[in-house]
């Protein structure tokens, strides 16, 4: 660990966590409320305006972009720790929070049969474009592929949720109105 992020998560924070890692799941899953793009659904989950987040739909739109849900990771832990002034330099806070967030992404998510964490390869050059990380899994609207993503959107929110409250910046996560 780095020095501006704390150690341990109080039993608040992980329910907290967990609450992320729910909320972002079921917003891209659209069983319990309608189906959202994951960066929308990253978004979303951390109470930010979505619009911007439209871009990261599959891989920048194309597929073959980055995965947009990593992606929006990134973005997020930038909204709550980066400079809000424009000529600032980042923060040592989005420094630290953002090499923690590479090192657990690439530990955590599970990226598909032909990417699984932990082999060292992989973890040196992760390859996380959309096109490549969805093609084991069949057609793009299909179940399979779907499963696969909300997993990762999931994994994304949680791990998020543990920096930022390992950087102790306030967010909340607001629940979800089901489908009615």
């Amino acid at each position: 660990m780095l020095d501006h992020l704390k150690a341990h998560l109080s039993e608040g924070e992980k329910r907290k966590v967990d609450a992320a890692r729910t909320k972002a799941f079921l917003l891209y899953e659209g069983k319990v409320t309608p189906h959202r793009s994951c960066g929308i659904a990253l978004a979303e989950t951390f109470n930010l305006p979505t619009r911007p987040y439209q871009a990261l739909r599959r891989g920048g739109l194309t597929g073959e972009g980055e995965c947009g849900a990593i992606k929006a990771g990134e973005l997020i832990l930038g909204e709550f720790l980066g400079d809000p002034d424009p000529t600032g330099a980042p923060t040592p806070l989005l420094r630290e929070a953002a090499q923690v967030y590479r090192q657990e992404w690439i530990r955590r998510v599970d990226r598909g049969p032909k990417s699984r964490p932990g082999i060292q390869h992989i973890v040196e050059f992760p390859d996380i474009i959309c096109n490549h990380l969805t093609a084991p899994w069949g057609e793009f609207s299909g179940a399979d592929r779907q499963r696969f993503c909300t997993n990762i959107a999931a994994q994304v929110a949680e791990i998020v949720a543990e920096i930022l409250l390992r950087a102790e910046a306030d967010f909340d996560v607001k629940e979800i109105e089901p489908i009615r």
